[in-house]
């Protein structure tokens, strides 16, 4: 295909619009941010897109629940396009506050119906307060298009509520069983443990989701924020080794456009 195109999701108190733009223009897409009311107006805009992002911040101040009200927008408004965006083989990427909405939507991991009641969901961080530091994160399965299978990434966390819960033990074992968890929360040498390894107290360490097609995926770090050597804490002492880990989640998704498009 020509041109790789991503749409990057606007709304009120969103605030990592501009920075995901700039990843996915890293990467060689073609990246707009619109706003949600706009998509409402104008469904047909998504057909000019192969790729959606719902990025971080606090949509409309997280009031409710974080990601709560800008879920309501798209179960009410937007369920079946973007349902139809799926089944086109597209892809869609939720970040922090936009994994959150995806959750909350259904859209992730995608065991309910949209807008029913969720077998899984994100709450308050077990230290009681907004978590702001660097994760290590393991892949879980090898079939999400949006990640490396084998290796092991290094981002940063700003959140309040990233706890990944289930709503029972059936519900975590089949996301286990079925490949649903996309990221876990590790030490440098790939080991699961408490605070602060595991941030947030998250169940069995789940940092991110994705659904059954692996063409949906949720995380609470930010790739965004890590997309050059000097965005790493310790850039100057590892002389140019740093890195940019989260250019891996945006080169991906437009390898896989650029591929099956």
């Amino acid at each position: 295909m020509a041109q790789v195109k991503a749409l990057v999701l606007r709304a009120a108190g969103i605030n990592c619009d501009m920075e995901t733009v700039h990843a996915f223009e890293l990467a060689g897409a073609q990246t707009q941010a619109i706003h949600v009311n706009a998509i409402i107006e104008n469904k047909s805009v998504l057909e000019q897109f192969q790729i959606i992002v719902f990025p971080g911040g606090f949509s409309y101040g997280d009031d409710v629940a974080a990601g709560k009200i800008l879920s309501n927008q798209i179960i009410h408004h937007l369920c079946e396009p973007l349902k139809k965006f799926i089944d086109d083989g597209k892809l869609i990427l939720g970040i922090c506050n936009g994994f959150q909405v995806l959750v909350k939507t259904g859209l992730l991991p995608g065991l309910d119906p949209l807008g029913k009641q969720q077998s899984v969901t994100i709450s308050y961080n077990d230290s009681g307060k907004f978590e702001d530091r660097w994760v290590y994160l393991a892949p879980q399965t090898d079939r999400c298009v949006f990640i490396e299978p084998g290796r092991q990434i290094y981002l940063p966390i700003a959140h309040g509520e990233g706890k990944v819960l289930t709503k029972d033990q059936a519900t975590l074992e089949k996301l286990k069983s079925d490949g649903h968890i996309a990221f876990k929360y590790v030490d440098a040498d790939g080991n699961e443990g408490s605070f602060p390894i595991n941030p947030n107290g998250s169940t069995e360490s789940i940092a991110g989701l994705c659904d059954t097609t692996g063409r949906v995926m949720g995380l609470m770090p930010h790739p965004e924020r890590f997309v050059r050597g000097t965005q790493h804490p310790r850039w100057t002492r590892l002389k140019g080794k740093a890195g940019n880990d989260g250019m891996t989640i945006f080169d991906n998704a437009v390898k896989y456009i650029r591929q099956n498009f």
